[in-house]
Protein backbone atom coordinates (compact mmCIF):
# COMPACT_ATOMS: atom_id res chain seq x y z
CA UNK A 1 0.00 0.00 0.00
CA UNK A 2 1.56 3.60 -1.56
CA UNK A 3 1.60 5.87 2.07
CA UNK A 4 2.00 9.73 1.88
CA UNK A 5 5.41 9.73 4.12
CA UNK A 6 7.37 12.73 5.53
CA UNK A 7 10.67 12.41 6.41
CA UNK A 8 12.33 14.92 8.46
CA UNK A 9 16.21 15.47 8.31
CA UNK A 10 17.97 15.69 5.50
CA UNK A 11 21.63 14.23 6.37
CA UNK A 12 22.94 10.83 5.24
CA UNK A 13 20.32 8.73 7.16
CA UNK A 14 17.08 10.84 5.92
CA UNK A 15 18.41 10.73 2.38
CA UNK A 16 18.56 7.11 2.35
CA UNK A 17 15.53 6.85 4.09
CA UNK A 18 13.42 9.14 1.50
CA UNK A 19 15.54 7.58 -1.67
CA UNK A 20 14.47 4.00 -0.70
CA UNK A 21 10.90 5.07 0.30
CA UNK A 22 9.77 7.25 -2.42
CA UNK A 23 10.55 3.62 -4.68
CA UNK A 24 7.02 2.77 -3.52
CA UNK A 25 4.99 6.01 -1.47
CA UNK A 26 4.71 9.09 -2.11
CA UNK A 27 7.72 11.07 -0.41
CA UNK A 28 8.35 14.51 0.96
CA UNK A 29 11.61 15.34 2.89
CA UNK A 30 11.44 18.33 4.95
CA UNK A 31 14.95 19.72 5.89
CA UNK A 32 16.16 24.08 5.75
CA UNK A 33 19.87 22.93 5.02
CA UNK A 34 19.74 19.63 3.37
CA UNK A 35 22.93 17.70 2.92
CA UNK A 36 24.99 19.60 5.29
CA UNK A 37 25.09 18.78 9.24
CA UNK A 38 26.78 15.99 10.95
CA UNK A 39 26.84 14.02 7.56
CA UNK A 40 29.27 16.85 5.74
CA UNK A 41 31.26 16.85 8.67
CA UNK A 42 32.10 12.79 8.73
CA UNK A 43 35.03 10.93 7.91
CA UNK A 44 33.77 8.30 5.78
CA UNK A 45 34.48 5.83 7.67
CA UNK A 46 32.72 2.21 6.99
CA UNK A 47 34.54 0.95 9.70
CA UNK A 48 32.60 -1.53 12.31
CA UNK A 49 35.08 -4.03 13.06
CA UNK A 50 37.57 -1.51 14.45
CA UNK A 51 34.36 0.58 16.10
CA UNK A 52 33.95 -2.75 18.19
CA UNK A 53 34.35 -2.61 22.25
CA UNK A 54 33.36 -5.34 24.48
CA UNK A 55 29.85 -4.89 25.45
CA UNK A 56 28.38 -3.13 22.43
CA UNK A 57 27.93 -6.96 20.45
CA UNK A 58 24.53 -6.05 19.23
CA UNK A 59 26.04 -2.67 17.67
CA UNK A 60 29.09 -5.02 16.11
CA UNK A 61 26.49 -7.00 14.61
CA UNK A 62 24.08 -4.09 13.20
CA UNK A 63 26.90 -2.77 11.68
CA UNK A 64 28.59 -5.61 10.01
CA UNK A 65 25.05 -6.70 8.42
CA UNK A 66 25.21 -2.88 6.90
CA UNK A 67 28.74 -3.16 5.86
CA UNK A 68 27.81 -6.06 3.48
CA UNK A 69 25.12 -3.90 2.19
CA UNK A 70 27.52 -1.36 1.21
CA UNK A 71 28.69 -2.30 -2.07
CA UNK A 72 25.43 -3.11 -3.56
CA UNK A 73 24.19 0.67 -1.95
CA UNK A 74 27.31 2.16 -3.56
CA UNK A 75 26.71 0.66 -6.64
CA UNK A 76 23.15 1.93 -6.85
CA UNK A 77 24.34 5.31 -6.24
CA UNK A 78 27.19 5.43 -8.55
CA UNK A 79 29.58 5.83 -5.12
CA UNK A 80 33.29 4.37 -5.16
CA UNK A 81 34.03 2.93 -2.23
CA UNK A 82 37.73 3.01 -0.29
CA UNK A 83 38.71 -0.72 -0.21
CA UNK A 84 42.28 -0.49 1.62
CA UNK A 85 41.23 -0.89 4.66
CA UNK A 86 42.19 0.29 8.00
CA UNK A 87 45.23 -0.23 9.88
CA UNK A 88 45.09 0.76 13.59
CA UNK A 89 48.16 2.28 15.28
CA UNK A 90 48.64 2.13 19.44
CA UNK A 91 50.99 5.12 19.77
CA UNK A 92 52.49 3.77 23.65
CA UNK A 93 52.17 0.65 25.97
CA UNK A 94 49.29 1.86 27.44
CA UNK A 95 47.35 1.80 23.72
CA UNK A 96 48.41 -0.95 22.71
CA UNK A 97 47.55 -3.00 25.30
CA UNK A 98 43.61 -1.60 24.68
CA UNK A 99 43.96 -2.79 21.43
CA UNK A 100 44.83 -6.30 22.62
CA UNK A 101 41.48 -6.22 24.42
CA UNK A 102 39.54 -5.15 21.28
CA UNK A 103 41.14 -7.78 19.26
CA UNK A 104 40.35 -10.47 22.20
CA UNK A 105 36.68 -8.81 21.80
CA UNK A 106 36.58 -9.54 18.08
CA UNK A 107 38.10 -13.45 18.40
CA UNK A 108 35.45 -13.98 20.79
CA UNK A 109 33.02 -12.75 18.04
CA UNK A 110 34.71 -14.47 15.30
CA UNK A 111 35.83 -11.61 13.63
CA UNK A 112 39.59 -11.87 13.82
CA UNK A 113 42.14 -8.88 12.77
CA UNK A 114 45.87 -8.88 12.61
CA UNK A 115 47.94 -7.86 15.52
CA UNK A 116 51.29 -6.25 14.42
CA UNK A 117 54.26 -5.11 15.86
CA UNK A 118 55.16 -1.32 15.19
CA UNK A 119 57.92 -2.56 12.60
CA UNK A 120 55.28 -5.04 11.08
CA UNK A 121 52.42 -1.79 10.96
CA UNK A 122 55.04 0.37 9.06
CA UNK A 123 55.53 -2.62 6.43
CA UNK A 124 51.57 -2.27 5.87
CA UNK A 125 51.49 1.55 6.14
CA UNK A 126 55.10 3.48 5.42
CA UNK A 127 53.40 6.71 6.54
CA UNK A 128 53.10 5.58 10.31
CA UNK A 129 56.00 7.16 12.55
CA UNK A 130 58.52 5.29 14.26
CA UNK A 131 57.29 5.92 17.81
CA UNK A 132 54.13 3.93 16.84
CA UNK A 133 54.20 0.00 19.23
CA UNK A 134 52.17 -1.45 17.37
CA UNK A 135 48.81 -1.79 16.09
CA UNK A 136 46.07 -3.68 13.81
CA UNK A 137 45.33 -4.29 10.59
CA UNK A 138 41.83 -4.36 9.69
CA UNK A 139 41.33 -5.26 5.91
CA UNK A 140 37.68 -5.73 5.80
CA UNK A 141 36.90 -2.28 6.42
CA UNK A 142 35.67 0.18 4.06
CA UNK A 143 35.18 4.37 3.67
CA UNK A 144 33.58 6.95 1.22
CA UNK A 145 34.10 10.08 0.05
CA UNK A 146 30.69 11.43 2.45
CA UNK A 147 30.61 14.73 0.65
CA UNK A 148 30.34 12.78 -2.72
CA UNK A 149 28.01 10.22 -1.43
CA UNK A 150 25.33 13.17 -0.28
CA UNK A 151 25.51 14.70 -3.53
CA UNK A 152 24.61 10.80 -5.08
CA UNK A 153 21.95 10.52 -2.79
CA UNK A 154 20.37 14.24 -3.08
CA UNK A 155 19.92 13.68 -6.80
CA UNK A 156 19.07 10.10 -6.94
CA UNK A 157 15.89 11.18 -4.19
CA UNK A 158 15.23 13.86 -6.46
CA UNK A 159 15.41 11.37 -9.70
CA UNK A 160 12.95 9.10 -7.78
CA UNK A 161 10.69 11.52 -7.05
CA UNK A 162 11.24 13.12 -3.07
CA UNK A 163 9.71 16.45 -2.85
CA UNK A 164 12.16 19.03 -0.87
CA UNK A 165 10.42 21.34 1.44
CA UNK A 166 13.44 23.66 2.92
CA UNK A 167 11.48 24.38 6.02
CA UNK A 168 12.20 23.91 9.99
CA UNK A 169 9.90 21.35 12.13
CA UNK A 170 8.56 22.16 14.94
CA UNK A 171 7.11 18.87 15.74
CA UNK A 172 5.94 15.31 14.54
CA UNK A 173 2.72 13.87 15.82
CA UNK A 174 0.82 11.08 14.54
CA UNK A 175 -0.72 12.25 10.97
CA UNK A 176 0.99 15.89 10.42
CA UNK A 177 4.44 17.78 10.54
CA UNK A 178 4.38 20.85 11.99
CA UNK A 179 6.01 23.57 10.81
CA UNK A 180 6.44 27.66 11.67
CA UNK A 181 3.32 28.28 11.10
CA UNK A 182 1.15 25.56 9.53
CA UNK A 183 1.13 21.75 9.72
CA UNK A 184 1.78 19.06 6.55
CA UNK A 185 -0.52 16.14 6.46
CA UNK A 186 1.18 12.83 6.00
CA UNK A 187 0.06 8.70 7.04
CA UNK A 188 3.78 8.20 7.88
CA UNK A 189 6.33 10.84 9.20
CA UNK A 190 10.03 9.46 10.14
CA UNK A 191 12.22 11.42 12.37
CA UNK A 192 15.82 11.07 11.00
CA UNK A 193 16.39 15.03 12.32
CA UNK A 194 19.86 13.61 13.96
CA UNK A 195 20.91 15.30 16.77
CA UNK A 196 17.87 17.90 16.91
CA UNK A 197 15.88 14.25 17.03
CA UNK A 198 15.14 15.49 20.75
CA UNK A 199 13.17 17.80 20.69
CA UNK A 200 10.33 16.47 17.77
CA UNK A 201 8.51 13.95 19.56
CA UNK A 202 8.35 13.07 23.61
CA UNK A 203 9.83 9.77 23.06
CA UNK A 204 12.76 10.89 22.18
CA UNK A 205 13.19 13.99 24.15
CA UNK A 206 16.23 12.07 26.95
CA UNK A 207 16.88 9.50 24.09
CA UNK A 208 19.15 11.50 21.90
CA UNK A 209 21.38 14.32 22.59
CA UNK A 210 24.19 15.79 20.67
CA UNK A 211 27.84 14.73 20.71
CA UNK A 212 29.71 17.47 18.96
CA UNK A 213 32.59 16.81 17.15
CA UNK A 214 35.40 18.27 15.14
CA UNK A 215 37.37 17.70 11.99
CA UNK A 216 40.01 18.80 9.85
CA UNK A 217 41.21 18.71 5.97
CA UNK A 218 44.88 18.60 5.05
CA UNK A 219 46.58 18.30 1.56
CA UNK A 220 49.85 17.40 0.53
CA UNK A 221 51.56 20.32 -0.87
CA UNK A 222 54.84 19.63 -3.15
CA UNK A 223 57.52 17.91 -1.80
CA UNK A 224 55.56 16.43 1.09
CA UNK A 225 54.95 12.88 1.30
CA UNK A 226 51.85 11.41 0.01
CA UNK A 227 48.88 10.74 2.44
CA UNK A 228 48.38 7.07 3.99
CA UNK A 229 46.55 4.53 1.33
CA UNK A 230 44.92 3.12 4.57
CA UNK A 231 42.61 4.60 6.85
CA UNK A 232 44.30 5.55 10.08
CA UNK A 233 42.77 4.94 13.34
CA UNK A 234 45.09 5.62 16.43
CA UNK A 235 45.02 5.94 20.23
CA UNK A 236 47.56 7.95 21.27
CA UNK A 237 48.19 8.35 25.08
CA UNK A 238 44.66 6.92 24.67
CA UNK A 239 43.11 9.60 22.92
CA UNK A 240 41.44 8.67 19.58
CA UNK A 241 42.39 10.23 16.05
CA UNK A 242 42.06 9.35 12.50
CA UNK A 243 43.15 9.97 9.33
CA UNK A 244 40.64 9.13 6.40
CA UNK A 245 42.41 9.79 2.47
CA UNK A 246 40.26 10.94 -0.25
CA UNK A 247 41.16 10.06 -3.88
CA UNK A 248 41.92 13.64 -4.67
CA UNK A 249 44.58 13.72 -2.25
CA UNK A 250 43.01 15.50 1.18
CA UNK A 251 43.14 13.74 3.97
CA UNK A 252 40.72 14.09 7.02
CA UNK A 253 41.19 14.43 10.34
CA UNK A 254 39.22 13.73 13.69
CA UNK A 255 37.85 13.27 15.82
CA UNK A 256 37.55 15.40 18.91
CA UNK A 257 34.42 14.21 21.20
CA UNK A 258 32.53 17.02 23.52
CA UNK A 259 29.39 16.66 25.73
CA UNK A 260 28.64 20.79 24.35
CA UNK A 261 25.30 20.80 23.58
CA UNK A 262 24.63 22.18 19.80
CA UNK A 263 27.54 24.60 20.24
CA UNK A 264 29.08 23.82 16.78
CA UNK A 265 31.79 26.81 17.01
CA UNK A 266 35.44 25.20 15.81
CA UNK A 267 37.96 25.39 18.90
CA UNK A 268 41.27 26.39 18.86
CA UNK A 269 42.00 23.56 21.04
CA UNK A 270 40.05 20.89 19.40
CA UNK A 271 42.52 21.94 15.98
CA UNK A 272 45.80 21.95 18.34
CA UNK A 273 44.72 18.28 20.06
CA UNK A 274 43.93 17.02 16.74
CA UNK A 275 47.14 17.87 15.08
CA UNK A 276 49.34 17.40 17.55
CA UNK A 277 48.14 13.42 18.02
CA UNK A 278 47.49 12.81 14.75
CA UNK A 279 50.94 13.82 13.81
CA UNK A 280 52.69 11.45 16.69
CA UNK A 281 51.09 8.83 14.11
CA UNK A 282 52.12 10.41 10.90
CA UNK A 283 54.66 12.47 11.23
CA UNK A 284 54.18 13.56 7.47
CA UNK A 285 51.22 15.61 7.83
CA UNK A 286 53.34 18.61 10.01
CA UNK A 287 53.86 20.19 6.40
CA UNK A 288 50.70 19.45 5.01
CA UNK A 289 48.12 22.76 4.21
CA UNK A 290 45.45 23.13 6.19
CA UNK A 291 42.76 23.45 3.90
CA UNK A 292 39.39 23.71 6.45
CA UNK A 293 38.18 23.35 9.55
CA UNK A 294 34.71 22.03 10.21
CA UNK A 295 32.39 20.62 13.79
CA UNK A 296 29.66 18.44 13.35
CA UNK A 297 26.51 17.21 15.84
CA UNK A 298 26.31 13.48 16.19
CA UNK A 299 23.39 12.38 17.80
CA UNK A 300 24.26 10.17 20.68
CA UNK A 301 22.05 7.68 22.58
CA UNK A 302 22.19 6.28 25.43
CA UNK A 303 23.85 2.96 24.68
CA UNK A 304 25.53 3.59 21.03
CA UNK A 305 22.53 1.73 19.64
CA UNK A 306 20.49 3.32 16.82
CA UNK A 307 17.04 4.09 17.21
CA UNK A 308 15.03 2.84 14.47
CA UNK A 309 11.26 1.75 14.84
CA UNK A 310 8.33 2.82 15.59
CA UNK A 311 7.31 5.55 17.83
CA UNK A 312 3.67 5.27 17.85
CA UNK A 313 1.33 4.53 15.05
CA UNK A 314 2.47 6.91 12.20
CA UNK A 315 5.60 7.82 13.12
CA UNK A 316 8.77 6.33 12.54
CA UNK A 317 12.50 7.67 14.24
CA UNK A 318 15.94 6.42 12.01
CA UNK A 319 18.24 8.54 14.78
CA UNK A 320 21.05 8.61 16.90
CA UNK A 321 23.28 6.56 15.30
CA UNK A 322 26.45 8.48 17.10
CA UNK A 323 29.75 8.10 15.01
CA UNK A 324 27.85 5.47 12.84
CA UNK A 325 25.71 7.56 10.79
CA UNK A 326 26.92 7.04 7.23
CA UNK A 327 27.72 2.89 7.95
CA UNK A 328 24.59 2.00 8.78
CA UNK A 329 22.50 3.99 6.43
CA UNK A 330 21.98 0.83 3.78
CA UNK A 331 20.07 -1.30 6.87
CA UNK A 332 18.62 1.82 8.35
CA UNK A 333 16.97 2.80 4.57
CA UNK A 334 15.81 -0.97 4.49
CA UNK A 335 14.12 -1.51 7.94
CA UNK A 336 12.09 1.95 7.43
CA UNK A 337 11.04 0.63 4.29
CA UNK A 338 10.24 -2.56 5.53
CA UNK A 339 8.72 -1.18 8.18
CA UNK A 340 6.63 1.29 6.37
CA UNK A 341 5.95 -1.87 4.21
CA UNK A 342 4.17 -3.95 7.35
CA UNK A 343 7.08 -6.66 6.61
CA UNK A 344 10.12 -7.67 8.76
CA UNK A 345 12.90 -5.84 8.67
CA UNK A 346 16.63 -7.15 8.89
CA UNK A 347 16.93 -8.81 11.72
CA UNK A 348 19.98 -7.14 13.28
CA UNK A 349 17.94 -4.32 13.53
CA UNK A 350 15.81 -5.21 15.88
CA UNK A 351 18.03 -4.42 18.44
CA UNK A 352 17.83 -1.08 17.83
CA UNK A 353 13.99 -0.72 18.35
CA UNK A 354 13.51 2.22 20.20
CA UNK A 355 10.87 0.28 22.75
CA UNK A 356 13.71 -0.62 24.63
CA UNK A 357 14.45 2.93 26.12
CA UNK A 358 11.07 2.00 27.83
CA UNK A 359 12.22 -1.64 29.35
Amino acid sequence: MSHNVVVVGGGVIGLSVAWRLAAEHDVTLVDPTPALGASWAAGGMLAPVTEAWPGEEELLDVGAASLAAWPGFAANLGVDLFTEGTVVAGFDAADTAQLDVVADFLARRGRTVDRLTGRELRRVEPTIGPAVRGGLHVPGDLAVDNRELLRRLTAAAYEAGVAFLRERVRAVRAGAVELAGSALPCEVAVIAAGAWSSGLHPALASAVRPVKGEILRLRARDGTLPPPRHTVRALVESRPVYLVPRADGELVLGATQYEAGFDTAVTAGGVRDLLVHAERVVPAIAEYELTETAAGLRAGSRDNLPLVGWLEPGVLVAAGHHRNGLLLAPITAEAIRAMAAGVEPPAEIKAADPARLER
